[in-house]
């Protein structure tokens, strides 16, 4: 499959590169335009999506938090309820009598205690019951506040109340049934209420009876049961049991398709616990919202459910208007661009013929094209290359010549060189027969240092090739300064196969020869050069130390500030080319030999490798050389 779409794409785009410049460039329009509009669009919109439905949420959420006010305030008005008429002393006597009381005690205590219960339910108009159910035959019912438990032992409620010791229990009922039927026959039975139940003890440990409070479901849960003058969303309660209470009067789950079973299914994957939260499902094609708050003094949940069909309906609809819009200007401006591409690449295809003229060898000829522009400025540019053309191949006629010319003059040089070498190896026999070892060593030397100053083949050699240079001119020195020139080497053999300029350690150690032995009378001593390596990181560094007259610390600045200038002119291969002479005068002691040794450094090797001298008057003179770490043999170490 991926080969196959591989070898489609690449069909594609070998059919575009075969299209004129002119159609490329519409179909270019196209994409360039096109693609970011309609990009541009779908986040525009996807962001106006996620803001509405952000407002959304948040209105639905604030609704459901009103609904948590107004209930928590009920759940106050229904506990402060059941406390204060239990919190007369007069009920609880009543209900824990031993014997049946006479009729002025019955008439005293309807008067007081259960007027005062009922005077209770009238000032919270909210409240629809409150009953004290016992078990104590010795009393007499008063209704309806003061009733047997053998009327509403058959309530599923009845066996929870007395198993938790005085606690409270809120159970959601279906139905608001009247504990008396016979005497209130026409009770309205069919409305869902809300009862705070709780077991009576009086003393502490003592049943004496079970405390009812009752609120209708449409009192104390106000915005569920009334209607909110819209079709798009209604409020359920869902008890811990699973049951359900709504609104039964409104359309909402007519209207949008939705059952309680559908419902019941969305709550129970999206309702794993506790606290509020939203979220989004569908059913049969439509979008929904689901809010929800957590009561844990009910432990039930109040959930809104939104209908989002109409929204996102709408939402679509201006996206696609506003995207055919911008289809249409984007075909207009492609199709106007087409036909201006084609005035515009006229002069672009009379360039184009020119070209055609040169790449079948034809190169003499002119031509003008007027006009400004990218066009204008590439045919200007075509006219130079063309007359540069024209001088590159008189130059390369010219240059062929003055090649065959070097060639014979290098091969003089190479016979040259080739009759100064046997004349030296003449003249080393001639040492020797006379028995003069110093002339033959001396004559050794200076043939090993012109065969490697002539023999230049790369501009990199190895450590132990430039070391066995220094030795050789060491021995020519110690012959003009009588022996008074010492050389050590602290090199390990590990670093011998490193990496390094052509000549980039002589003319440090001609530097120390020179300007190290300029000893007062009283001060003359040998001379002794010592050369170091040590690796640190990725460089390797280079010590080249003598212990000679040394130089005052401003002269050590003033030589590095020289050394790290940079200068118009460049030295030749192996350092023995010159500075331009216009930027400074070569005098004695001006750092040129350094300077160049430091610029051909920066230069092979980059900014951050070159020399550095450190140096005290009368001591010692030090240059540090800095290079890439490089074994001839191994890459980098």
């Amino acid at each position: 499959m991926k080969n196959r779409l591989r070898m489609t794409s690449r069909e594609m785009l070998f059919k575009l590169e075969q299209l004129s410049l002119q159609k490329r460039l519409f179909f270019s329009y196209i994409l360039i335009l096109l693609l970011p509009t309609l990009f541009i669009s779908f986040f525009i919109f996807k962001e106006l999506k996620d803001n509405y439905m952000k407002d959304i949420i948040k209105k639905y959420e604030n609704t459901l938090e009103i609904e948590r006010v107004n209930l928590n305030n009920n759940v106050e008005t229904m506990e402060r309820a059941a406390q204060l008429s239990i919190s007369d002393k007069e009920v609880l006597y009543y209900l824990e009598r031993t014997s049946e009381p006479n009729a002025s005690e019955l008439i005293a205590f309807d008067t007081t205690a259960v007027s005062n219960i009922l005077r209770l339910q009238f000032n919270n108009p909210n409240i629809e019951h409150i009953r004290l159910f016992s078990n104590n035959k010795q009393i007499n019912e008063i209704w309806p506040v003061i009733l047997l438990e053998r009327r509403m032992s058959a309530e599923p409620w009845y066996k929870k109340v007395n198993e938790l010791n005085g606690a409270e229990l809120w159970y959601f009922d279906r139905m608001d049934r009247e504990p008396i039927r016979p005497i209130v026959s026409d009770a309205k039975e069919s409305r869902p209420k809300l009862s705070l139940l709780r077991e009576i003890e009086y003393p502490a440990g003592r049943h004496v009876g079970i405390m009812q409070v009752d609120m209708l479901l449409t009192n104390f849960f106000p915005n569920v049961y009334q209607s909110q003058g819209e079709d798009q969303s209604q409020m359920f309660i869902i008890d811990r049991e699973g049951k359900m209470f709504r609104n039964t009067g409104s359309s909402f789950l007519g209207s949008v398709g939705l059952t309680e079973s559908d419902i019941q299914h969305e709550l129970s994957k999206h309702l794993t616990g506790g606290g509020s939260g939203h979220f989004l499902f569908e059913q049969e094609g439509t979008p929904f919202l689901g809010n929800y708050i957590h009561i844990e003094k009910l432990d039930a949940y109040v959930f809104n459910v939104v209908s989002l069909k109409n929204v996102f309906a709408d939402i679509n609809k201006s996206r696609n208007k506003i995207i055919f819009v911008n289809i249409l200007l984007l075909v207009i401006l492609s199709i106007s661009t087409y036909f201006l591409n084609a005035i515009i690449l006229k002069k672009l295809h009379t360039l184009s013929d020119f070209m055609k003229r040169v790449r079948q060898g034809d190169f003499n000829f002119d031509f003008t094209i007027r006009g400004g522009g990218e066009v204008g400025e590439l045919a200007h540019h075509f006219r130079k290359m063309l007359k540069k053309i024209n001088e590159l191949i008189a130059d390369a006629v010219t240059k062929q010549a003055a090649s065959k010319e070097a060639e014979l003059r290098t091969l003089k040089n190479q016979i040259d060189s080739h009759f100064l070498y046997n004349t030296l190896e003449n003249i080393k026999m001639l040492a020797e027969i006379e028995n003069q070892p110093v002339i033959s060593d001396a004559l050794t030397s200076l043939g090993g240092m012109m065969r490697y100053n002539l023999k230049w083949t790369s501009e990199y050699v190895r450590l132990k090739d430039e070391l066995g240079h220094i030795t050789n001119y060491i021995a020519i020195m110690n012959v003009r300064f009588d022996n008074t020139v010492n050389l050590q080497i602290d090199v390990p053999p590990d670093f011998l196969e490193q990496e390094l300029l052509k000549m980039s350690l002589q003319p440090i150690v001609e530097n120390s020869v020179k300007h190290g032995m300029k000893w007062k009378v009283s001060e003359e001593r040998n001379l002794v050069i010592t050369i170091s390596a040590v690796v640190t990181d990725t460089s390797i560094v280079l010590e080249i130390a003598d212990n000679g007259t040394g130089m005052t610390p401003e002269m050590a600045a003033e030589l590095n500030r020289k050394i790290v200038r940079e200068e118009v002119g460049w030295v030749g291969r192996g350092g023995h080319g010159e500075v331009a002479a216009a930027q400074e005068n070569q005098t004695e002691g001006s750092g040129i030999g350094l300077r160049n040794v430091h610029q051909r450094i920066q230069l092979f090797y980059g900014k951050e490798y070159g020399l550095h001298v450190e140096s005290s008057e009368g001591a010692y003179t030090r240059v540090i050389m800095r290079i890439p770490y490089f074994i001839w043999n191994g890459g980098l170490s």
